[in-house]
């Protein structure tokens, strides 16, 4: 069990945090009017849309997760908590001192760049606060927008797995595996990323 130190995360143009109970509203329709903008590169998107009800216990087990160190999985929000954009995570699967980076974003929120700002934060959140080794992004090879996101911030196409899972229609599908080293980020200008960290207190984080 490696429990998170962080909490919440502010970028520029996000807050990037746990979820609360409050928020099953504001996951129920940013998912329900994403659907047909999921379903084709994120497996859990094929079982909605489920109703607000399915919607809070699906947050009971994110916050769960996130506070026994099962998982850590973030919401993204806009400034105001107004809107949901998106979701992403550092997700506990690929071997301790490791985690892998999942993200999807809102459709009325695509082509802005929310993904790749998320994903920078989280970057360095990992790196300087959670004290990890490695990250992984996996998607499909025909994801073009979601593989854009590794190859822009200098993560290295390791492998593709070969019918990895099956898509929407039943057909297997290959996966994509990027990955970045700590001795890479080091180096890299990812390490100028502006933003404040907050852990389980609500304590600001000095890194």
């Amino acid at each position: 069990m490696e429990l998170a130190k962080t909490y919440r995360i502010e970028t520029e143009r996000l807050l990037i945090r746990c979820y609360q109970p409050a928020d099953a509203q504001l996951m129920h329709t940013a998912i329900t009017g994403s659907i047909e903008h999921l379903r084709p590169w994120i497996p859990w998107a094929r079982q909605e849309p489920k109703d607000l009800e399915w919607m809070e216990n699906f947050i009971r087990l994110f916050r769960g997760q996130f506070d026994l160190g099962q998982d850590a999985v973030f919401g993204i929000f806009d400034k105001a908590e107004k809107v949901q954009i998106g979701g992403t995570g550092l997700h506990n699967r690929i071997g301790k001192d490791a985690r892998e980076i999942g993200y999807w974003i809102n459709v009325r929120c695509v082509h802005q760049g929310f993904a790749t700002e998320a994903v920078c934060a989280l970057i360095r959140v990992a790196f300087e606060i959670e004290q990890l080794s490695r990250l992984e992004i996996r998607c499909a090879p025909d994801n073009v927008a979601s593989r854009r996101i590794p190859q822009r911030l200098g993560f290295q196409h390791e492998l593709t797995l070969k019918d990895h899972y099956t898509d929407m229609h039943g057909k297997p599908v290959d996966t994509m595996v990027w990955a970045l080293a700590r001795r890479d980020y080091e180096v890299s200008e990812l390490r100028a990323t502006e933003l404040r960290a907050y852990d389980f207190m609500g304590r600001e984080i000095y890194f």
